[in-house]
């Protein structure tokens, strides 16, 4: 945190208000240790929930295991809903990253188009509800 208003980089204002302009958000995350990535966990927090608040959520994990990062995953739901920003019921865990994209990007194989879609849809739905709530009713203070 910058007490200093003045110190704060250019780039962290940008990433700041682009994060509070946003109707939802995709969070990616390896898993670290069973965990959430700490670099992650630390951005997360530095913009504090008032950026997140009443904004829905998306999880996407990956591990190199057959697990695609769900521990990891299942933190993130607890974290992103304390900060505000609740994820929707479907996430899109990754197992065996390495073998799920081409080196172009490209999906390898079809969890990865139904998995992706499937949480793109839902999200998608959420963004749109809490958008129109939050212009017609406001925000709860």
């Amino acid at each position: 945190m910058y007490k200093d208003k003045a110190e704060i980089p250019a780039w962290l204002k940008t990433a700041d208000e682009q994060i509070r302009a946003a109707d939802a958000y995709v969070v990616v995350s390896a898993e670290y240790n069973h965990s959430i990535p700490p670099a992650l966990s630390n951005m997360l927090d530095h913009f504090g929930g008032s950026a997140y608040a009443f904004k829905p959520s998306g999880i996407v994990t990956y591990s190199a295991g057959q697990y695609g990062g769900m521990r990891a995953a299942m933190q993130l739901r607890a974290m992103l809903g304390e900060l505000g920003m609740l994820s929707v019921s479907n996430i899109f865990g990754v197992p065996v990253a390495q073998k799920s994209l081409s080196e172009d990007g490209e999906p390898l194989n079809e969890h990865m188009e139904r998995g992706a879609d499937r949480l793109i849809s839902q999200l998608d739905w959420y963004a749109n509800a809490l958008r129109n709530h939050r212009n017609t009713a406001g925000i709860p203070s």
